[in-house]
């Protein structure tokens, strides 16, 4: 990206005759550009590329299952709450002791 922006501004001044540019000989103006697409054949040879698409996908997914389980109350925030909740007090259990809740039973 470095070299593309590099390239941009050389070839702005080159054709606006601003600064030492404008006595450049082109090939040197439009050397950065040539720079950058041996860098993209490098970076894509070795696989940088490739990793970096992998990374960004890894980083979207673990996101998107966060927020998943956030959405279904199973998130971190869940737990914190859990582990500040109060004991249920002694009144809300039934005759024999035990719970109201049915489910329990």
């Amino acid at each position: 990206m470095a070299f593309l922006i590099v390239g941009v501004l050389l070839l702005g001044l080159k054709l606006a005759e601003a600064g030492p540019t404008g006595s450049w000989p082109w090939w040197a103006v439009l050397l950065p550009f040539a720079l950058a697409v041996a860098w993209w054949g490098f970076a894509d040879s070795i696989g940088l590329t490739q990793r970096r698409a992998m990374d960004k996908m890894e980083a979207k997914k673990s996101d998107r299952r966060q927020r998943n389980l956030e959405a279904l109350g199973l998130g971190p925030r869940r737990d914190r709450k859990a582990r500040h909740a109060q004991p249920m007090p002694a009144s809300s259990q039934g005759p024999q002791g035990g719970s109201l809740d049915p489910t329990q039973r």
